[in-house]
Order: C-alpha cells, then sequence, then structure tokens
C-alpha cells in the first residue's frame, strides 16, 4: 500500500465565481464540498489512478467525522486517529474565466501530545505493509517543526521512500533527514533557498541548492511541468520535463495531483523520466476538474503524447 498522510485535515469548500471581484456581491456557478488537506488530496487522486492507498492522518469533531464519512463514500481507505478539537474548515474561491483562486484557510485544531503518540504508533503499524510514503501538507498546531523530520526518519530505517511535500520551516527540517524526493512549487522553492529565480540557470543552481539541504531527489512544479534532479552518484541527471498547459477551469490542486502521480509511477516501479512525465500529465489533466485530487485516468495516461522529458546540464555541484 502507499500512504498517505495528513496530519491538518480540512473540509474544503471549492465555490466557482465568475469574474469575482473582492468587494462585490457575486453568485457562484458551482460549489463542491469535500475533505481535503494535501495528502488526502493525494490519496483520492491516487485511488483515481487505480493505486492501493490508505489515508491516515488526524481528524476531530463534527468536521473530522464528515472527513472520515465521506471519503469512506469515495470508497477510500482510512486509519485517522481521533483528536478532541475540530478539524479546520478551508474555502477557495475559483473564477473560472480567469482560472484565478483566492483562498482562505483556517489554522487549524491544537494536537495535544498523547494524540500525537497515539498517531506515531498507528504510523509505525501501518509501514508493515506500506511500500511508500506520502508526507503532504501543513502541520497543525501544537506539533514541533521537526515531526516530518521525524517521521522520514522512521521510514529511512525501515527502508521505505517518502516523498515530502510541505513547506517552511517543517520542509526544511524534513528536507535535512533525506527524503526520496520533495516537490515545492516555485513559491515554495524560493522560500527555500532565499531568493526569487527566473532563467534556466537560475532554476539549475536552486535545484542544487536544495538537493544539498538533505533530500536524494528533487522537482520544482511549473505551470508547464517541473524541472527536476533525480538519480544517484553517476547516474544523477537534471531533467526538464513539459507539456502544453491545457486551459484551466480550476488551479486548486495541480500540485496534489503531480505528487499523485509521481507516487504511483514510483510505485509501479517506473523509471524516473517515467515517473516525471506521469505527474505531469496527471497535473496537467487535475486542471480540467473543480476541487483538489479530481483527475480523469484515462485522460491524463492520454497526454502522456504530448510530455517532453529533456536532459538539461547541471551545475559542477549537483
Amino acid at each position: 500500500m502507499i500512504i498517505s498522510v495528513t496530519l491538518n485535515a480540512a473540509i474544503d469548500r471549492t465555490v466557482a465565481v465568475p469574474n469575482f471581484q473582492l468587494g462585490r456581491r457575486h453568485r457562484s456557478v458551482e460549489t463542491r464540498t469535500a475533505p481535503g488537506g494535501k495528502g488526502i488530496n493525494v490519496a483520492r487522486a491516487l485511488r483515481l489512478l487505480g493505486r492501493p492507498v490508505i489515508a491516515t492522518g488526524l481528524v476531530g469533531g463534527g468536521n473530522g467525522d464528515r472527513v472520515v464519512k465521506q471519503l469512506a463514500e469515495e470508497s477510500l481507505l482510512t486509519d485517522f486517529i481521533r483528536i478532541e478539537e475540530e478539524t479546520r474548515f478551508n474555502l477557495a474561491m475559483v473564477d473560472p474565466t480567469s482560472g484565478e483562486q483566492t483562498e482562505i484557510n483556517e489554522r487549524g485544531p491544537v494536537v495535544r501530545p498523547e494524540e500525537l503518540e497515539r498517531f506515531v504508533e498507528r504510523i509505525e503499524y501501518l509501514a508493515g505493509g506500506a511500500t511508500l510514503f506520502v508526507l503532504a501538507g501543513s502541520l497543525p498546531q501544537g506539533i514541533d517543526a521537526e515531526f516530518y523530520a521525524r517521521l522520514v526518519g522512521t521510514m529511512k530505517e525501515l527502508g521505505i521512500p517518502v516523498l515530502l511535500d510541505t513547506e517552511g520551516e517543517p520542509m526544511l527540517a524534513g528536507m535535512r533527514a533525506g527524503p526520496q524526493m520533495v516537490t515545492p512549487n516555485k513559491l515554495e522553492a524560493e522560500e527555500l533557498v532565499g531568493r526569487e529565480f527566473e532563467t534556466g540557470e537560475e532554476l539549475s543552481g536552486v535545484l542544487a541548492e536544495l538537493i544539498e539541504l538533505g533530500p536524494d531527489e528533487a522537482a520544482i512544479t511549473l505551470p508547464d511541468g517541473c524541472v527536476a534532479v533525480v538519480g544517484d552518484g553517476p547516474e544523477r541527471r537534471m531533467l526538464e520535463v513539459t507539456t502544453d498547459p491545457l486551459e484551466p477551469i480550476s488551479t486548486v490542486g495541480p500540485g496534489d495531483a503531480f505528487l499523485a502521480g509521481y507516487a504511483a509511477a514510483l510505485h509501479d516501479g517506473r523509471s524516473p523520466e517515467d515517473c516525471l512525465a506521469y505527474a505531469v500529465a496527471c497535473g496537467a489533466e487535475s486542471t480540467q476538474h473543480l476541487g483538489a485530487g479530481r483527475l480523469d485516468r484515462d485522460r491524463a495516461e492520454s497526454l502522456l503524447d504530448s510530455v517532453e522529458v529533456r536532459q538539461i546540464e547541471a551545475p559542477a555541484e549537483v
């Protein structure tokens, strides 16, 4: 099984509002409410891609009950630890005429130490049947920024690859623990290295800096694909993977679909090039759906013919 971890689960409401403007009254044309949080979105996409996945993490209160119930209705296997405080609620406003989105995310509950330790025990149990772990999304209140690093270290001792997708201090700490792959978007990568970048040469340098922080591999997701460092030692190479962007219905969640596509292909034992190509195709197809973690497997795989994988020259430090 692939185990997808969401420590800061949510009820996500996505509202489509044409020509959205602040300070104006609008009527929505479509609304979707579903369990969310990055790891849950990844698990949803993995199920739609036909891969075996269990969604785990922390949920609490009435919103937590709703998360578990609705995921069961989606036929998604779950194994969440219950906490006392309420799971958060998030709102995303999507303008279908421009593809732009505005998000309002709550911080999430405060997690007690004993609740977190129960989760660690559950993770160690689930690891017995895991081929791959996905650690994704923000940390709720009460969890130290080093916690993802702790989980990465545990999985490395067990020989289980970890894909990490978060931001800020939890990402930096987790990277230092040496996950298999990290997948920040451009803004997140700029935060990690402390500067903005635009050109291909700058991208190459930033990838080198990300690898120096500790992960085995890294991919920076972009609107038309990604750039990545994959492989080890003499097999290490830098790749640019692109496709023609589709006219988006929504830009909520293509990074989650990218991560799910990469995890699915890695679970299948595919090459790094094929993993990245599959990830880019899934990310592109997901922009045709309202709500995160939603995609069509057949249409995603049909996009593979339009995905181009090109090796680029790596800086000397890579």
